[in-house]
């Protein structure tokens, strides 16, 4: 059985490794800090680790960025992008509204709990229907949810996902209080070995991390020449700093390509041709969008896993 390292249980992380595994059994290993998750895999202790990379709202996640990069040598082998889908949850019966009892009062709301990233994506909601509530900032949304959980009577709430909700006994408030319906972030399943996908409609990707020569007029664009003349798809280029020097970048580049491909491999060798240095982050295959499910699978329930 698959271990597989990700961020506490009832998180969009849970959610989304759900996803990807279907009916497929598999031992989840929930850690709070993504530095855990990727150590995780870096030691041994789990085959595969679950790193949320970039969101639609929010941009990219540098930090998992800089983690792959500087801290870790581990293959991105899955990309799949899974709705962020938050809500507001609590216990309904703190919240009964006196004319409306199927609705809930938000002005009896004093402290909403979530991950900052999940907060800023629903600030809208927030400003708009509870104002008067104090904001906190927590580890994780499923931790937030535990804390209104471990917590009755005192007003709070928490922004969450639905299997935390399911999981801590609590109800949603309002489902879907994400500012935009289009939230969706993309994660990357790394590890040692390749990881079997089922799914249809995958497309091939190559990540690869680009160092470009000191003092060389030109070379960003005698690289993107490169891949422009072979008319290979770039999906994302995304400079980071190198940490050792001001002004010092390398970039990030998704190429929708196979690493197998002779035009991708004779580009990579151009490139280098010209004095820069290139990493292969990953070759892996690219899920196409996947939709949240009201229901965890069956297997996933019925063997105990969540």
């Amino acid at each position: 059985m698959k271990r597989i390292a990700l961020l506490p249980a009832g998180s969009v992380s849970h959610e989304a490794a759900l996803h990807l595994l279907g009916d497929e059994p598999a031992e989840l290993l929930h850690f709070k800090q993504i530095s855990d998750v990727f150590l995780a895999t870096a030691t041994g202790k789990s085959d595969y680790s679950v790193i949320p990379m970039e969101n639609t709202i929010e941009g990219s996640v540098s930090l998992h960025m800089d983690w792959l990069v500087h801290e870790v040598d581990i293959p991105m082998q899955v990309e799949w992008v899974y709705p962020s889908i938050q809500n507001l949850i609590g216990r309904r019966e703190e919240f009964v509204s006196a004319n409306h009892p199927d609705t809930a009062d938000y002005s009896k709301i004093t402290k909403v709990f979530s991950h900052p990233v999940a907060m800023a994506q629903c600030l809208q909601f927030i400003r708009s229907h509870m104002p008067q509530a104090e904001l906190e900032h927590v580890g994780s949304t499923s931790e937030a949810v535990e804390w209104v959980m471990r917590n009755p009577g005192q007003g709070w709430t928490a922004i969450g996902t639905g299997l935390g909700a399911q999981r801590h006994g609590l109800d949603i408030l309002a489902s879907r209080v994400t500012d935009h319906d289009n939230n969706f972030t993309r994660f990357v399943l790394i590890g040692p070995k390749p990881f079997e996908v089922r799914a249809t409609g995958a497309q091939s990707k190559t990540s690869v991390q680009v160092t470009l020569p000191e003092d060389y007029p030109g070379a960003l664009h005698q690289v993107l020449s490169a891949f422009a003349w072979r008319k290979l798809n770039l999906t994302r280029i995304e400079s980071r700093p190198t940490k050792k020097r001001l002004g010092n970048y390398y970039f990030i580049m998704d190429v929708l390509e196979s690493l197998d491909s002779v035009l991708l491999s004779s580009a990579i060798k151009e490139i280098e041709a010209l004095g820069c240095q290139v990493r292969v982050l990953g070759s892996y295959p690219s899920l196409p969008p996947g939709e949240q499910k009201a229901e965890v699978s069956k297997t996933w329930q019925s063997n105990g896993f969540i």
